[in-house]
């Protein structure tokens, strides 16, 4: 086995799975780990707001026991003045703590926000072939969102409520410690209560983010241009709104199951807290009607004072921690995230070529998805034993049946995925070798499928490069046979191309692709079935500039139409993942074989397939865009190249 060789992952099992890993909550507080300066000085401001309110009540006990009795007007006047003052810096301390808390909240999210999106970033095009979009946008919208509460403004509540009821207890028993006994008789089961309401609590917040997940889904999905023009012309926009319905529905009862979760059991705790001052006042009085100890006003006044700044953070503790055992099913979601396994990575030591020359070469190459077991359909090679070399600046086309490998051989040059066996090296570096940097350099792609960002036309360009001049995007789109189009808009190169790029037509995108990919002049070209879905007109245009872009570059075609491929130095037909034959076209034509069958099909059935064919929609906003595919095409190549390579769950 190559030293880069690994098993392949199986989904579902995370980094988390392993039986040594750190528990949840310590990967939680780990999160505030960066930021413990500023959260001790929250601890001191928290410890100093709950000391100043806890003096309270015994300036109360002098005012009523000694101050007023004895007839005190200066002493009354000090112990009131430190009542104001009390009360004027724990406002200030609260407000303090909660702009730093609230800080290093939004700081420990945005890290959380960061490190999945760049997780994501990493992940092979394996794991996107199988997710839903809408799975990955609700994991950083919503699930990080809905933490928000608990990373913000819980830790620090708990830390403050915590603080305060140590420090209010110890008060109390300063002040009378059988009264405090009394008080805190019913604790404990307040506390099982809380546990309880939380364990619920987690359990359906877990099914609510899922049910969040999937309605995040449904909307990417149908709501994009592409959704809707799939549910218009299939009719079935309303089912699409009643199975929308449906799902939002399904929220609504999980959003009032997880409000009212436990809500009786915790009134009961907030009516039996709210009663404790009448049963001091009980006790307090029963016991000096049987003799017992007497307890002076002053001192039952400042109790029951007491008393009731320990309901609030009570209460508030136990609800915090409610809110702690349902934030963790949140937690979990992103930490599976996180967790996931990076199956294309960087080598310690990469290799990095500052002049890549382009020579693409296919070393017994060998990619597949499962274990050995030949009988099961996913463990067969998608493709076998494939030896190839390309000269640099050299051309090589690859063709064959739909399901052959094609798109999959094209993939491995860039590290879309990487082989299973064998190598595919780059000016002979294995291309797993080489640094993401200069890989990203020496490689680019130009597909079928081509991906517009909803911005203007000069920003999908600068994607390539985002230095580019003015100039450098004219010359680039002048090659692309774009240019002249481009500036017959009335917002020229500031033209928004919408969502997906749907203002223009399928060839005009794909000469955009073109000229973004001149930009960024890549000594390596990987051409996907870049004309496959264009009509004849559209295609010779497309075709000239595709030509422009592949001058003295290595390139590496990838055919469904087999006229755009003559000219190749050499070109291999793929059947089931194995090279059958190659050859220059004339060769190939000679032998009479695979490719020479593939040629008469074409010429059967190319003129019914161009007969029908309209002219390219010039781009206007409202146009209709033209479709990416032929109807009933095949899912060649992007579509069917995630149907290929994707892993048994």
């Amino acid at each position: 086995m190559h030293p880069h060789d690994k098993p392949a992952w199986t989904p579902g099992r995370t980094e988390a799975d392993k039986p040594h890993q750190p528990r949840q909550l310590r990967r939680i507080l780990a999160l505030f780990r960066p930021y413990r300066g500023r959260l001790a000085i929250v601890g001191l401001l928290v410890g100093a707001a709950s000391l100043v309110s806890v003096a309270t009540p015994f300036l109360l006990k002098e005012i009523l026991d000694t101050a007023i009795p004895e007839g005190r007007t200066g002493l009354l006047s000090l112990l009131a003045l430190g009542m104001i003052l009390s009360a004027v810096l724990t406002s200030v301390f609260g407000v303090l703590q909660t702009l730093i808390s609230t800080t290093v909240g939004q700081r420990v999210m945005h890290d959380l926000r960061t490190a999945v999106y760049g997780r994501l970033q990493r992940m092979s095009l394996a794991f996107f072939t199988r997710t839903r979009t809408g799975e990955v946008q609700s994991r950083i919208a919503n699930d990080i969102g809905g933490m928000q509460a608990t990373v913000t403004s819980t830790a620090t509540s708990l830390v403050s409520n915590f603080t305060s009821v140590v420090a209010t207890l110890i008060a109390m028993v300063a002040l009378d410690w059988r009264l405090t006994v009394v008080s805190l008789l019913l604790l404990p089961l307040f506390v099982w209560i809380s546990r309880r309401v939380g364990g619920e609590r987690k359990r359906i917040t877990t099914q609510r983010q899922t049910q969040m997940a999937a309605m995040a889904a449904t909307v990417t999905e149908s709501l994009s241009v592409s959704g809707i023009l799939l549910g218009r012309t299939m009719g079935r926009s309303d089912s699409l709104t009643k199975a929308f319905a449906e799902e939002s529905e399904g929220l609504v009862d999980l959003e009032v199951r997880s409000n009212m979760a436990g809500r009786w059991r915790m009134s009961i705790i907030t009516v039996v807290m709210a009663a404790m001052p009448a049963v001091i006042y009980w006790t307090a009085g029963i016991a000096l009607q049987f003799g017992g100890p007497s307890v002076s006003v002053g001192t039952l006044v400042a109790f029951v004072s007491l008393q009731q700044g320990l309901f609030r953070p009570t209460v508030s503790l136990l609800s915090t921690g409610v809110q702690i055992q349902a934030s963790l099913a949140l937690f979990q979601r992103i930490f599976e995230y996180l967790d996931l396994p990076i199956d294309i990575t960087e080598p310690e030591n990469p290799v990095r070529i500052d002049e890549v020359k382009g020579e693409v070469r296919f070393e017994g190459v060998e990619f597949r998805y499962g274990g050995s077991d030949d009988n099961d359909a996913k463990s067969r090679p998608i493709l076998d034993g494939i030896d190839l070399t390309v000269p640099a600046g050299g051309s090589l086309a690859v063709v064959g049946p739909t399901g052959a490998g094609k798109s999959t051989l094209g993939c491995l040059v860039p590290r879309l995925y990487d082989v299973t066996g064998g190598a595919v090296l780059i000016d002979g570096v294995d291309v797993r070798d080489l640094d993401f940097d200069t890989l990203a350099r020496a490689v680019g792609v130009v597909s079928q499928e081509t991906y517009l960002f909803h911005a203007t036309v000069a920003e999908n360009l600068r994607f390539a490069k985002p230095d580019a001049t003015d100039e450098e995007l004219y010359t680039a789109a002048r090659a692309a046979q774009i240019h002249d189009h481009i500036v017959s808009l009335p917002d020229g190169y500031d033209t928004v191309v919408g969502e997906r790029g749907h203002r223009f037509s399928g060839g005009e995108k794909q000469r955009l692709a073109i000229a973004r990919t001149i930009l960024r002049d890549p000594p390596v070209l990987i051409l996907d079935e870049a004309t496959s879905a264009l009509d004849t007109r559209t295609e010779h245009a497309v075709q000239e500039a595709i030509d422009a872009l592949s001058a003295n570059r290595t390139t590496i075609t990838i055919a469904h139409r087999l006229s755009t491929v003559r000219g190749a130095d050499q070109i291999v037909v793929l059947d089931s993942g194995r090279a059958v034959e190659r050859g220059t076209h004339e060769e190939l034509l000679e032998r009479d074989g695979r490719y020479a069958a593939l040629v008469r099909r074409d010429a059967r059935l190319e003129p019914s397939a161009r007969a029908g064919a309209d002219p390219e929609p010039s781009a206007r906003p409202g146009a209709d865009p033209e479709p990416s595919a032929r109807p009933g095409a095949d899912l060649e190549p992007s579509a069917r190249a995630g149907a290929e390579l994707e892993p048994t769950r």
